[in-house]
C-alpha cells in the first residue's frame, strides 16, 4: 500500500480553488446539456459542445423559432444561470493564472506542451510530493491514466484505462492532451516522432489518453528532479 502524507492547511486551502472550479464546470455542463435537451424536445436541434451555446441562446431569443412562450420564459432563466457560471469560472481562471505566475514549480510545468496555467497550478497544489512515487509510471497510475493489467500465462493483455485516483488532475491532463493531439493532427507532427506514429496507428481517444499518460510522467520527472521540459530531437 502507498500512503500519501497528510496535507498541510496551506495545501488544502490551495486545493479548494480547483475543487470549486471543477464543481462550477460540471454545473455549467449540466445546464448546457439541459438547455440543449429542452430545445430538442421542440424540434430545435443544435450540435453538442459549449461552442454552440450562442446558437442555443439565439433560438431561445428568436420569436419566430416556434418555441412556446411558457418554455421560453423558463429557458431564459437557464441561460442566465449559464452566463453566471461562465463569469464565476472566468474569475477563478484569472486567480489561477495569477498564482501560476508567482509559483516557480507551476512555471516549470508550463513548459510541457499541453499543460497551461490551470493544469500546472493544479499539479503543484493537488499532487502528493514527487518522492511519494518511485517513477513516473507510478504517478500516472495514481492519476488513473494506465491500463489495467489482464496478463496471464506469459501473455500481456491490457484492459481499459483504470480511471482510479485524482479525477481533477486526470481530466485536466486529458483536456490538455486533446488540445495537443488536435493541433498536431491539423498541423502535422515531426516525421518519425512518437506522436506521429501514434496518430497514424491508433484511434484518436486512445492517443489522447496515452499522451496524457506521457505528460503525467514528464510532470513527475520535473517535480522530482527539477529543470524544464526540453523537446526531444527527432531524426528523419
Amino acid at each position: 500500500m502507498r500512503f500519501v502524507p497528510v496535507k498541510s492547511e496551506e495545501a488544502q486551502a490551495s486545493a479548494i480553488i480547483f475543487r470549486m472550479r471543477d464543481l462550477l464546470v460540471r454545473q455549467r455542463t449540466q445546464a448546457l446539456n439541459a438547455l440543449r435537451g429542452h430545445l430538442t424536445e421542440f424540434g430545435l436541434i443544435v450540435a453538442k459542445g459549449p461552442q454552440n451555446l450562442p446558437k442555443l441562446i439565439a433560438l431561445v431569443n428568436d420569436p419566430t423559432s416556434g418555441l412556446p412562450e411558457a418554455a421560453r420564459e423558463i429557458l431564459v432563466l437557464l441561460i442566465e444561470q449559464l452566463q453566471s457560471l461562465d463569469v464565476r469560472v472566468e474569475k477563478l481562471d484569472q486567480e489561477i493564472a495569477h498564482r501560476a505566475k508567482e509559483d516557480k514549480v507551476a512555471r516549470r510545468l508550463m513548459t510541457i506542451p499541453g499543460i497551461g496555467a490551470v493544469t500546472a497550478t493544479a499539479l503543484a497544489a493537488l499532487a502528493p510530493p514527487a518522492e511519494t512515487f518511485r517513477r513516473g509510471r507510478d504517478f500516472a497510475a495514481w492519476l488513473g491514466l494506465t491500463p489495467l493489467q489482464r496478463s496471464s500465462g506469459g501473455k500481456e493483455r491490457l484492459g481499459r484505462t483504470s480511471r482510479m485516483g485524482e479525477r481533477t488532475l486526470r481530466r485536466l491532463l486529458i483536456i490538455g492532451a486533446s488540445a495537443v493531439a488536435s493541433w498536431t493532427a491539423r498541423k502535422g507532427a515531426p516525421a518519425g516522432s512518437w506522436l506521429d506514429r501514434m496518430l497514424r496507428r491508433k484511434p484518436p481517444m486512445l492517443v489522447r489518453v496515452a499522451l496524457a499518460n506521457k505528460m503525467a510522467r514528464i510532470a513527475w520527472a520535473l517535480l522530482a528532479k527539477g529543470g524544464i521540459y526540453i523537446a526531444p530531437i527527432t531524426t528523419a
